[in-house]
């Protein structure tokens, strides 16, 4: 891998709100229009987002991938947003093959678009919709291990100044966003984001270590309670197997009134 590859994960928020004016999100909008102004323009886009499952990983492939609105019961401009940023099929191929090299099997699509998992971050990190993008689905098994496999599987690919993003959520339980914000939810909500901190970014933690306590999330305070599925969760475990690190830097993030974290690996 190229020493000049950024590693991000994202809590992106709720479908299409942050692009909206929702003000829950005012947060993540100004936290990630910063950490583009931070971060290096890339010369493309690996996007893994928790809003693509396939039997094995699958890559977009195609030149001018349309949009998917992915998202229901919005207001009609929710399905009017555009972000007409090319594919990279020279880049979906390398990481298809990476992922074979790794004994991984894996699928290009020419056909899928991009759902909201990248279009809604990307239009407040990189409005200009000029960089290429691939996106990337997650493994329908949801297997924590499987999806650091997966990260490590990438640290095989040579594409100069690459952004590589997992688009999800540390927080992700829908049902407690509409319930009253009691102090145990709350308690509940900080406990599993602290531990989740400390397995990313606690610099005492051999990488072994790490990897085990991230396969064996569940065991976390309260993991259940802020993951009933995990689907959002698990693009940061293909972030952490690509960079193999602890993060260099976490950004906590209130998002609808709940406690969500961001992190960094400069790899």
């Amino acid at each position: 891998m190229n020493k000049d590859t950024d590693v991000l994960f994202i809590s992106h928020g709720g479908g299409p709100m942050p692009l909206l004016g929702d003000l829950g999100h005012r947060e993540m909008v100004d936290r990630l229009t910063e950490l583009a102004a931070t971060l290096s323009k890339p010369s493309a886009i690996l996007l893994v987002s928790a809003h693509w499952e396939e039997a094995v990983p699958t890559i977009t492939s195609g030149a001018n991938p349309p949009l998917i609105y992915d998202y229901y019961g919005f207001p009609a401009e929710a399905y009017k947003i555009e972000y007409p940023c090319p594919g990279e099929p020279a880049l979906a191929q390398q990481v298809y093959q990476a992922l074979g090299q790794a004994g991984i099997p894996a699928r290009l699509d020419d056909q899928r678009g991009f759902d909201h998992g990248l279009f809604v971050p990307l239009k407040l990190m990189y409005p200009a919709a000029d960089i290429p993008c691939i996106q990337l689905s997650l493994v329908n098994s949801l297997d924590a291990s499987a999806h650091l496999a997966v990260g490590k599987a990438l640290q095989a690919l040579n594409y100069g100044n690459l952004l590589v993003i997992g688009s999800g959520f540390s927080f992700h339980n829908m049902r407690a966003f509409f319930l009253e914000q009691t102090p145990d939810i709350q308690a509940r909500n900080q406990a599993f984001e602290d531990w989740l901190e400390r397995a990313c970014g606690d610099t005492a933690l051999q990488e072994p270590e790490r990897a085990e306590r991230l396969v064996h999330w569940e065991r976390a305070p309260h993991a259940r309670f802020c993951h009933p599925r995990e689907e959002h969760l698990l693009p940061l475990h293909v972030c952490y197997g690509l960079a193999n690190k602890p993060s260099d830097a976490h950004i906590a993030v209130r998002i609808l009134g709940k406690q969500s974290g961001m992190f960094y690996w400069r790899c």
